[in-house]
């Protein structure tokens, strides 16, 4: 699997089709957060851009190797190919997440929403990772359902990911949008909320979605 993984994170690297959404996160980031703002409120900004920005990645993993290569590493178990390319976006996306949480915390006034209490950073910058990553496991979800080989054209694949995006951060119930409310409400008052729970819920979203599209592959292809 080690292979595997080096594998396809140099097939990104090489193809520079990573650009696209780093370059969407940043200016995410570059737009909603500002030096001085309440730094519960930042993370929050933060975490739920990554989101989307997974989701997109996960989408170029799945889908950048040409057909003759795809047909070769298939050799190897094309589960196990599948399963490689999303450890891969989800492990670029932890990277962004983990950057942009490091920037936050560097930038951002360590106080509640009107400035007035005290916000501990370390409890701060661990529900920032931990609600980031809450965010790109969800992401990672929505970008495998919504790509080869649940769908295989592309009109429908950026249409459906961009909707399930959107939906994932928005809908009642949805681990996404429990960390970053918490984040946000808790700017409120100055409370640090740490989202165990809505990350536990997307690691096993993120695992059973893994499962049954990894399974696919060698139904659909």
């Amino acid at each position: 699997m080690t292979a595997l993984i080096r594998y396809q994170a140099a097939l990104l690297l090489r193809s520079q089709r990573w650009l696209a959404p780093v370059l969407l996160y940043a200016v995410f980031l570059a737009v909603g957060v500002r030096s001085g703002q309440p730094v519960l409120d930042s993370l929050g900004y933060a975490a739920a851009a990554l989101l989307p920005v997974t989701a997109w990645l996960v989408q170029l993993c799945a889908t950048q190797e040409p057909p003759a290569a795809r047909t070769v590493a298939a050799v190897a178990g094309q589960p196990k190919v599948h399963l490689a390319s999303l450890l891969t976006a989800v492990g670029c996306a932890g990277l962004l997440g983990t950057a942009a949480t490091a920037i936050v915390l560097l930038i951002s006034d360590p106080a509640n929403a009107d400035h007035t209490v005290r916000v501990p950073l370390l409890p701060a910058g661990l529900a920032g990772l931990l609600a980031a990553a809450c965010c790109a496991l969800l992401g990672a979800a929505v970008g495998a359902l919504c790509t080869r080989p649940v769908l295989h054209r592309r009109g429908w694949s950026i249409a459906a990911t961009a909707l399930t995006a959107l939906l994932s951060l928005v809908t009642s119930g949805s681990p996404a949008k429990y960390a970053v409310t918490g984040l946000v409400t808790g700017s409120l008052t100055g409370a640090v909320h740490i989202p165990v729970l809505p990350l536990i819920c997307a690691a096993a979203v993120a695992a059973a979605v893994g499962t049954v599209v990894c399974r696919l592959t060698s139904l659909r292809g």
